[in-house]
């Protein structure tokens, strides 16, 4: 088990037990997945493979194609074409995403002044985007020649959204007051 599988699972389910009033660790609300999502839009297919790399660099895992589903002619779109990225981390390389993400990307946001809690939703899931990739500590700001924005998605097992709030502000995302 990674350290910072360690840190957040120990750290979280002692605070949280006291915070929700629950009678044990088995109780609170756990982070099932996070995934990491990117359009590519209409990009050839040199361009496509550069944001796979950079976003395999970033993930630290092969990036699944997503594929359009219709043709839709003003988007100049064909069915079958890529037209986004999508990653699924789980155990301890999601762990290991999650603390660069709260330790590093996020404050290296321009502007931050903290997450809306209003961007959980009813099922308990925070989606936190990124107008550009080069927050990630991964990529070296000269080498990057295409810019793409992405999103994280953290996906809990918490039955509402106010004890999602309760359950993220534990593992130390950083929420406006």
């Amino acid at each position: 088990m990674s350290e910072s599988k360690i840190k957040f699972k120990e750290n979280t389910a002692i605070r949280l037990e006291k915070e929700l009033g629950l009678k044990n660790k088995m109780a609170c609300p756990r982070l099932i997945k996070i995934v990491v999502n990117t359009g590519v839009g209409r990009r050839e297919e040199k361009d496509i493979e550069l944001i796979v790399g950079q976003l395999e660099m970033i993930t630290g895992q092969k990036c699944a194609p997503r594929k359009a589903k219709q043709s839709i002619a003003t988007f100049k779109t064909r069915k079958g074409m890529v037209v986004g990225l999508a990653c699924t981390l789980r155990g301890n390389r999601m762990y290991d995403f999650l603390e660069r993400l709260i330790s590093v990307a996020i404050p290296r946001l321009r502007d931050f002044r903290g997450i809306d809690p209003k961007t959980i939703d009813s099922s308990g899931n925070l989606t936190i985007g990124f107008k550009e990739h080069i927050v990630f500590p991964e990529i070296a700001g000269e080498d990057v020649r295409i810019p793409f924005g992405l999103e994280a998605t953290l996906v809990s097992n918490a039955r509402s959204k106010t004890e999602a709030e309760v359950f993220f502000r534990a593992l130390g995302v950083p929420f406006k007051k």
